[in-house]
């Protein structure tokens, strides 16, 4: 499972990673704003997916 999350988090960095650099090459606002939203709803992916984790632990489940 940890395994599979790692994989997607990359992947959806890289991805948003790719559209920054796109929104500096072409000078287009939309790429950039693609990549924020990208980045935004990984990150509060992450910080879920590390919530159950911990709660897990604490629980002992």
């Amino acid at each position: 499972m940890m395994i599979l999350f790692r994989v997607v988090f990359g992947l959806f960095l890289a991805v948003s990673l790719g559209c920054f650099v796109t929104a500096l090459i072409k000078r287009d606002p939309r790429w950039q704003r693609l990549g924020v939203r990208i980045l935004k709803w990984t990150l509060i992916a992450a910080g879920g997916f590390f919530a159950v984790l911990i709660l897990e632990r604490l629980l002992g489940i």
